[in-house]
């Protein structure tokens, strides 16, 4: 089946690339990710006093995926499928945890870096990329690295209660935009672009906020007024007719409960605070594109942006991600470059992991066979065309939301489910999973379901010792 469908999946890139508008000549690439960036951004609408100009005007020069989804909710198994461009399932990490080159599933499968080099394009990348970096057998994979700074910490902690985690602090500092690292990120972007490399390039830019510990400078901070921050819906009776599994996930995780964020008194501050290193890293990301703007590269260059997952702010009693609710599965996904034009957004599913085929077909490069998944070049056409393969994502082994273009089924390893109709109930308040009226719809869904899915792989000390050499 798999074969069938891979030939097929060739067969259709093909057709795609011979109606495609395409750039005339072969177009940079310049990929911009943002780390823990939920859909509070003014053109997705997730949160009304999200301020994020730059990000909004880029989006408005290009094609919006509106109901675009990651393929794991957490950063390094996010990233090392957006990268191989293959879901969970296959290269079998579902949390923080091993490198892209110990997966024994990826050994042998290019990173979208390695694909576009082997094919004649100059890469360059800095900032939070790959969640640890182009190490090991993957430091070929760049012609130049532009650095990685995660920006300075306070010497005590600012906000959090003492027995919180050291990540989960928050607040004004430093003092200047200098200072971080994100910016010092963006303005050796800003620099690079500038620069004409005799050839196509292919440049990755990784920005770390809004990702805890939520510090920014002050001036981010006084664009939200503390008491009149607009809080999520997080209604108790929410949780009453969903099943035990994920409620409890924070329970090993380094988040606080919502309960605890409540007890302390801290949801609004922290709301605060996520907003304010929303419109930061959206301050750093007009600085890249501004620079693109104003070189020589302006006219042949596709720019795409994404986040590697999303983020809870209380919605289900929950904080952070690793859950898969909307909150959690739902990204930032957008395409901005010559032949896409600036229309309506497209509301059809997508996935993280249709980037790398996505950007192969639009710079005219071989089909790549590993790639699992869909070139989105018939949304970039069109934004109404229809797709019918929804977005899967997996967190831990055995759990999977299926997302569709109005609903979403997730079905936990020991068959538990829960099913939402995004059509009249986008907070997924109300589970249909046990209403019989739903069962077409249900299976309908479920036969997306991974048949298999590989084992979650977890490094032994020794083989990481080993592999890092």
């Amino acid at each position: 089946m798999r074969e069938f469908v891979v030939g097929l999946s060739v067969l259709l890139c093909f057709s795609l690339y011979a109606n495609a508008e395409l750039p005339s000549s072969q177009p940079n690439v310049l990929m911009i990710c943002i780390d823990d960036l939920n859909d509070w951004v003014g053109f997705l609408g997730g949160h009304p006093q999200a301020l994020t100009p730059e990000m909004d005007s880029l989006a408005g020069r290009g094609r919006v995926f509106a109901n675009a989804h990651c393929a794991v909710p957490v950063c390094s198994s996010s990233r090392a499928s957006v990268m191989s461009g293959l879901a969970a399932t296959t290269h079998g990490s579902y949390e923080i945890g091993p490198r892209y080159e110990q997966l024994p599933a990826l050994v042998g499968v290019p990173t979208i870096h390695r694909y576009f080099k082997d094919n004649g394009y100059y890469i360059v990348s800095g900032g939070k990329v790959l969640h640890h970096g182009f190490s090991g057998r993957l430091a070929g994979d760049l012609d130049r690295s532009i650095g990685a700074k995660k920006g300075p910490r306070p010497k005590s902690p600012l906000n959090r209660p003492p027995h919180w985690s050291g990540a989960w602090d928050w607040g004004a500092y430093p003092v200047a935009d200098a200072e971080m690292g994100d910016y010092q990120v963006a303005k050796a972007a800003a620099m690079t672009l500038q620069e004409d490399f005799g050839k196509p390039f292919f440049m990755s830019v990784g920005f770390f906020r809004p990702h805890v510990p939520l510090h920014v400078p002050p001036r981010w901070f006084d664009l939200y007024d503390l008491e009149k921050i607009i809080l999520p819906k997080t209604p108790k009776s929410d949780l009453n007719d969903l099943p035990r599994n994920f409620l409890v996930i924070n329970d090993y995780a380094l988040a606080p409960t919502h309960a605890e964020v409540i007890k302390y008194g801290k949801q609004r501050s922290l709301t605060q605070a996520y907003l304010a290193s929303i419109s930061f890293v959206d301050h750093c990301v007009g600085i890249v594109v501004d620079a693109l703007a104003s070189s020589s590269h302006a006219d042949n260059t596709i720019v795409v942006l994404w986040s590697d997952h999303g983020f809870h702010l209380g919605e289900k009693q929950h904080w952070a991600k690793r859950t898969l609710w909307e909150e959690s599965t739902r990204v930032p996904l957008l395409f901005v470059g010559p032949g896409i034009k600036a229309t309506e957004e497209c509301r059809e599913p997508a996935s993280l992991i249709d980037i790398y085929p996505t950007l192969v077909e639009y710079c005219g490069l071989p089909v790549n066979r590993y790639l699992e998944g869909v070139s989105l070049m018939p949304q970039l056409k069109d934004a109404s065309t229809h797709r019918e393969r929804p977005a899967v994502t997996s967190s831990y082994f055995g759990n999977h939301s299926i997302r569709s273009r109005d609903w979403r089924l997730v079905v936990y390893e020991d068959g538990q489910e829960e099913l939402y109709d995004h059509r009249n109930d986008p907070d997924e308040f109300k589970n249909l999973a046990g209403d019989l009226a739903y069962k077409a719809i249900r299976d309908q869904l479920g036969q997306w379901l991974p048949e298999e899915a590989a084992p979650e792989f977890k490094p032994n000390s020794e083989r990481e010792r080993l592999q890092r050499k």
